[in-house]
């Protein structure tokens, strides 16, 4: 028998705290292992009890919702994060996004989007709103704020490695980028290791940001 998902909850209100742990526990795939009304308190249960799904307020005393996230994003095996918020800028939800949070949705959802969120990202995929997101590009693609650039620069880049990029920022794997430009793994790596060093960034997330700022890529 699978185990229940273990459900920490950060929120400064208890009423509605226990509002939540009244919904799960009607869910025999979810428990409450915890509950935390401040961030310092947060991060130090998550560091007790390992949750497997953090439920975070944005707006809580102590640290944010985003500084927590900020925090965690340096655990070397952070907790998987949904923001429950009453209301987020469209600003604030790239940023959760950049800073780790796997899914974001409103207070005033429907219960069943709720679940649907945990469920969604205890599965590795992204929730945002209402809906399922697959993948992490594909939210960053519609809540980056473009930056102010000329579409014309490429930043020394070839005609070759911009086509790597679009892939990487798609969510393709080396391996299917290989298969798509019938060339081997060895040289999408090779690719990936003069891009990044033509751009002066370190891994595949920072290439994403960078080409949807700076306009390497159809937002479409």
């Amino acid at each position: 028998m699978q185990q229940p998902l273990r459900i920490l909850i950060a929120d400064d209100h208890p009423v509605f705290r226990q509002g939540l742990i009244s919904v799960f526990r009607t869910e025999p795939e979810l428990t409450v292992v915890g509950e935390a009304s401040d961030g310092r308190q947060t991060l130090e249960l998550i560091d007790e009890l390992r949750p497997d799904v953090l439920i975070l307020d944005l707006q809580m005393p102590a640290l944010t919702g985003l500084e927590i996230l900020r925090q965690l994003s340096h655990s070397p095996k952070p907790v998987r994060t949904i923001l429950l918020t009453a209301a987020i800028e469209k600003e604030q939800i790239a940023q959760a996004l950049q800073l780790g949070a796997r899914g974001i949705i409103l207070k005033d959802a429907p219960t069943e989007a709720l679940l649907n969120s945990i469920r969604t990202v205890a599965g590795g995929e992204f929730w945002v709103g209402q809906n399922k997101v697959p993948d992490l590009m594909q939210a960053l693609r519609e809540y980056v704020p473009p930056a102010a650039t000329d579409p014309k620069k490429q930043f020394g880049l070839t005609s070759r490695e911009l086509d790597v990029v679009a892939s990487i920022a798609s969510g393709y794997t080396n391996r299917e980028i290989a298969k798509d430009f019938s060339i081997s793994e060895q040289t999408v790596k090779h690719h990936l290791r003069n891009i990044f060093d033509k751009l002066g960034i370190s891994n595949r997330l920072e290439l994403a940001l960078f080409a949807i700022n700076h306009g390497l890529i159809s937002r479409d």
